[in-house]
């Protein structure tokens, strides 16, 4: 399997996970929506060296994925690749120097550390939200908080787009291996032609998508698939709320440790 087809079997793992019958996956999309936009606003609140708070804040995600039952390792495998973008943010000032307890470390180090966490327990949150309620279902919330409704279309056709130019890519690059099986990876000199085919093919499939969507009655306008549970998430915002409060404003492992 090449690496188009593990992104296309990505999104339809998510997409499966996202319809299954759990209480997270009955919750209301809108609820589950604020809960982790909340929590990335706390997160990314913190300052650039505060490693104690951003490292509790982490207790949030672990506990979503297991509520959800979801894998923990497989969310932080998918964090790869934003993991490499955010090292090479952060390599930027790993000489400055900060003091620690009384000992000197580089704070460029510390900053670091703090941009890696923030963007994992971002990415997480996000990742938790599309694998327990779907584009569909974000886009329904999106528009409940007023979002133009040209923009949640335009965000679902995006995301269902990707799909297809993902599929069309993996067709093309079976075919160029099958017609040039000696040589490996795609020659420079085709890669113009095989893009350009690429967006005149994936266009022509979006549009078919499209006017198969429009025939069975779309017009913009997203509803729930199924009963959402308003108790169930009002417990679930609720408590949300009330740790992003507690760990931004106190700081609980030093809490902890004097206690101790």
């Amino acid at each position: 399997m090449n690496r188009l087809e593990r992104a296309i079997s990505a999104i339809h793992v998510l997409d499966e996970l996202a319809g299954r019958n759990t209480l997270v996956n009955k919750l209301h999309p809108l609820a589950k929506l604020g809960a982790v936009m909340c929590f990335i606003l706390t997160v990314l609140s913190f300052d650039k060296y505060a490693l104690s708070g951003v490292v509790a804040m982490g207790i949030y995600p672990v506990f979503l994925y297991q509520l959800a039952d979801l894998s923990l390792c497989e969310g932080i495998k998918r964090f790869r690749t934003v993991a490499f973008l955010l090292i090479g943010l952060g390599l930027a000032n790993v000489y400055l120097l900060l003091k620690i307890g009384g000992i000197a470390v580089s704070g460029g180090w510390v900053s670091l550390f703090v941009l890696l966490l923030k963007g994992l327990w971002s990415f997480l949150a996000v990742y938790f939200l599309i694998a327990t309620t779907g584009m569909e279902q974000i886009c329904y919330a999106l528009q409940l908080l007023h979002l133009p409704k040209v923009m949640s279309v335009v965000l679902l056709l995006t995301y269902r787009y990707l799909i297809l130019l993902l599929q069309e890519g993996s067709r093309m690059s079976a075919a160029y291996a099958l017609r040039a099986p000696h040589i490996k990876g795609i020659a420079f000199n085709a890669w113009g032609t095989l893009v350009g085919q690429l967006l005149l093919r994936s266009i022509d499939r979006a549009q078919t998508v499209y006017e198969s969507m429009a025939l069975r009655g779309f017009d913009g306008t997203f509803y729930l698939q199924r009963a959402a549970d308003g108790k169930g998430a009002l417990a679930f915002v609720l408590p949300s709320l009330g740790f992003c409060l507690v760990f931004r404003l106190l700081p609980v492992f030093a809490i902890l440790g004097s206690l101790l």
